[in-house]
């Protein structure tokens, strides 16, 4: 299809959806025509095209009823996908819809404490009884658990076969008995994280994705798909975390000093870079599946992220932040708040979506080829491993 076709087709759903009517059967009619995702197959939510003419149905759209990407983030840059690629088609047709909507919101059961960077160790058990799942175990740092109707998780369903073998991917109701979600406070006082405990929750076999034992490469997909949509977003030339910057030092020009603008420019470059280098990423999406080159691009969002706003509070020689009180975030906005809450909340892109330290790993071993660190634990059984 032509880029001035899918212009025409977003034209017309314009003129026959009123945007200023109900939101919710906006973006329920926008997902059934197709330009909810346009690179995603028809029937769910897009047409079959390349990803990168998504931006022309985003600019026919515009101040139409957008999703909330914020509150949305897991379901639309992790979920999604992981569904798309191992969902059955009756998975699909459930889940992608009321994801896309923001009728129904996603988190990830991922991270335990005591198997975060090491994944692979984790020790929540699935155990089959009949044609069901019941789950045992404890996860961590889970973003919007208490927002969240579903959830991606892996779990441990065979001990005896080495960590990476023995696990099983599903998707969990974060509504189901056992399931029990408390807060964790952050620095800036909110309590955007959670930890999440389940006791004998009841999974019905039909929420598992993919095979029995076949857990660690679905996970792989959505964790190549987080780096992306972490690191991998598209901004506007000068945008993102630097635009505040960049507006500051312009409209004050007496806090300038020759430091702060050698930084800058040298910041600025790096964003630039970045910015090339997540568009040929995209490009390389397009053809195909998202693989290790993503965690170069989240590497580089963290550590620009934290210089920049580092640079910022600098600049405005002010943290701008005092509201340290206890509470419950709705949604994760860098752009709309203050310089303090940026330079806080910032501190955390190295830690979530993959510690910087092994993604340096993950791009020693799989883009520069280098070899690989010795792991004297990948061929013992899960259950023999000390712990």
């Amino acid at each position: 299809m032509e880029e001035a076709r899918l212009r025409e087709l977003a034209a017309e759903f314009r003129a026959r959806h009123d945007p200023g009517g109900d939101r919710l059967e906006f973006l329920r009619a926008r997902f059934d025509a197709g330009l909810a995702w346009v690179w995603y197959p028809e029937g769910l939510g897009g047409l079959g095209l390349a990803p990168e003419l998504q931006r022309v149905v985003d600019e026919e759209l515009a101040g139409t009823p957008q999703i909330d990407v914020g509150l949305q983030g897991i379901g639309l840059g992790m979920a999604a996908p992981t569904i798309l690629a191992f969902g059955t088609e009756e998975q699909k047709r459930r889940f992608l819809r009321p994801l896309w909507t923001g009728e129904e919101i996603w988190c990830q059961l991922f991270s335990e404490p005591g198997a975060g960077s090491d994944l692979a160790t984790l020790a929540t058990r699935a155990v089959r009884d009949g044609d069901e799942w019941v789950v045992d175990g404890q996860k961590v740092w889970t973003s919007g658990a208490h927002h969240a109707r579903w959830a991606i998780l892996v779990a441990r369903t065979d001990p005896g076969v080495p960590k990476h073998r023995g696990l099983t991917y599903f998707v969990c109701d974060m509504h189901a008995p056992g399931v029990e979600v408390r807060p964790l406070r952050q620095i800036t006082g909110e309590a955007e994280f959670n930890e999440v405990f389940m006791t004998g929750v009841r999974l019905p076999d039909d929420l598992r994705l993919g095979q029995v034992g076949d857990g660690w490469r679905v996970a792989q997909t959505t964790l190549m798909n987080e780096r992306v949509a972490i690191g991998g977003a598209r901004v506007r030339r000068g945008g993102g975390m630097l635009g505040p910057v960049l507006d500051t030092w312009r409209e004050h020009p007496e806090l300038r000093t020759h430091d702060l603008h050698q930084r800058l420019l040298a910041l600025w470059v790096e964003a630039e870079v970045t910015r090339l280098s997540g568009d040929r990423l995209r490009e390389q999406l397009a053809a195909g599946q998202p693989g290790p080159e993503g965690s170069g691009m989240k590497l580089s969002f963290a550590r620009l992220n934290q210089a920049i706003s580092g640079l910022e509070v600098e600049l405005r020689r002010d943290l701008g932040y005092d509201d340290w009180t206890f509470r419950r975030s709705d949604t994760v906005d860098f752009y709309g708040r203050g310089a303090g809450y940026r330079y806080l909340r910032a501190k955390g892109n190295s830690i979530e979506g993959g510690t910087s330290e092994i993604l340096r790993n993950i791009i020693a071993e799989r883009v520069l080829g280098l070899p690989a660190e010795p792991r004297v634990d990948k061929d013992v059984p899960w259950k023999d491993l000390p712990r």
